[in-house]
């Protein structure tokens, strides 16, 4: 008996449509209204800032902590956080070149409310303050929950890995600990459950007030993001990704029309997570072994987020175009090195992007946060490339590995696919 469908009025994706559709209508026609809801779109941005630090640290302890089984599998595990790192790294350089090539963001001049300014500019004056020995020591924080409490990401990355480092040391005897981070972090997802929910409200209020403020040319900007986040996502896909697939001795068309399935159930939730156990018996159908599957596409989902990186690139350097942020060479380098770390944090669920985006502009305060607003509207739409993105590039990456441990050969994988 075929499960029964829910009525598409109930269906997220559909909400967030009508919701930015019924926002452009407000903000066209009746700009001074759509103004005043600028608080709907904020009230979420802050919602979602809530839940950034106790997820960012479940999932990166989580993350970090599993990979204790790389003792166990030892080359393996080295070759794919190899791997995962160099193509990670690589998708966000591209992120980066895409964007200032095509500038998006130039033209909004968004403008955040005096308070938020204000505290922006004083973060910002406070981080050029600091020398090299006073940033350093400020990653420190005052207290274990002090770092929770202040929402200063950089200290909570330290604490995670810190305590990341602590459970893998301590072996068996730190499973139990494991299971009781790993079950905190399903409760702080299962609160951003709920807080996606009322993303077509925030959506409405944001789309509301930029073509309100802005004038409907506003969205010219984020379709400009929108189409330059695909084209550079399809790109990846066929050069990158397509490049190591040759490599491996097979077409990266034929894999897609392989995992075809799967990527229609990423593509209807917006999540990787959904097709992950479809995932792992084609790679095992394809010829690697269970080990390599074992280690490689759990590991990925936290460590190897291609289409997540892209996102996170764009959007930032987007928002600072955006708000007239000036970003030099070495600001987008240190801005691509926090990338690397916080990307580190995002896992399949929807919106762990947008999450993990937020994460990483509070720990670059010369953006100002208040941006994300801009970006509610849309962040659905890019959703579904970012999970897509991501679960190709975690399919590529174990036949890769598995390639490199000689456990399938060419003729194999042609044959399979």
């Amino acid at each position: 008996m075929a499960p029964s469908r829910r009525p598409w009025y109930r269906i997220l994706y559909v909400q967030v449509i009508i919701a930015v559709l019924i926002g452009v209508t407000v903000g066209f026609f009746w700009p001074d209204a759509g103004k005043s809801l600028k608080p709907l779109g904020d009230g979420f941005v802050k919602l979602v800032k809530m839940m950034i630090g106790p997820i960012i640290f479940c999932t990166v302890v989580h993350g970090i902590a599993s990979v204790g089984d790389i003792k166990k599998l030892g080359r393996v595990g080295v070759k794919a956080l190899f791997y995962f790192e160099v193509v990670s790294t690589l998708a966000l350089i591209i992120g980066l070149v895409v964007v200032n090539v095509l500038k998006p963001g130039v033209g909004i001049s968004f403008h955040a409310d005096a308070a938020a300014v204000s505290a922006s500019a004083g973060l910002s004056e406070k981080a050029h303050a600091l020398s090299t020995t006073d940033f350093i020591l400020n990653i420190i924080p005052n207290t274990f929950l002090g770092a929770f409490v202040t929402g200063d990401l950089l200290q909570v990355l330290l604490v995670s890995l810190l305590v990341a480092l602590a459970v893998a040391v301590m072996g068996e005897r730190g499973r139990p600990v494991l299971h009781v981070i790993e079950s905190a972090g399903q409760v702080f997802f299962g609160v951003m459950q709920l807080v996606v929910k009322v993303a077509p409200l925030g959506a409405f209020g944001a789309m509301a007030y930029t073509v309100g403020a802005h004038g409907i040319g506003s969205l010219k900007n984020l379709l400009g993001l929108m189409l330059g986040f695909y084209l550079t996502a399809g790109l990846f896909v066929v050069f990158v990704l397509g490049g190591i697939a040759r490599w491996c001795g097979f077409s990266i068309f034929r894999f897609l029309a392989y995992i075809k399935d799967e990527l229609l159930l990423v593509l209807g939730t917006s999540s990787s997570e959904t097709a992950l156990p479809g995932l792992i018996e084609k790679m095992q159908r394809l010829g690697c072994s269970k080990s390599t599957v074992g280690l490689v596409v759990p590991t990925g989902y936290s460590f190897n987020l291609d289409g997540t990186n892209i996102y996170m690139a764009m959007a930032a350097v987007f928002l600072a175009q955006a708000t007239n942020t000036p970003l030099d060479l070495p600001h987008q380098i240190s801005l691509l090195l926090i990338a690397m770390i916080t990307s580190k944090g995002a896992s399949g669920v929807t919106g762990a992007g947008f999450i993990t985006l937020a994460a990483t502009l509070q720990a670059v305060p010369s953006i100002p946060i208040e941006s994300l607003a801009l970006l509610v509207g849309i962040d659905r739409f890019m959703s579904e490339c970012r999970a897509v993105t991501n679960f190709i590039g975690n399919g590529v990456a174990t036949v890769a590995i598995s390639r490199w441990e000689k456990e399938v050969t060419p003729e194999q994988l042609r044959a399979a696919l």
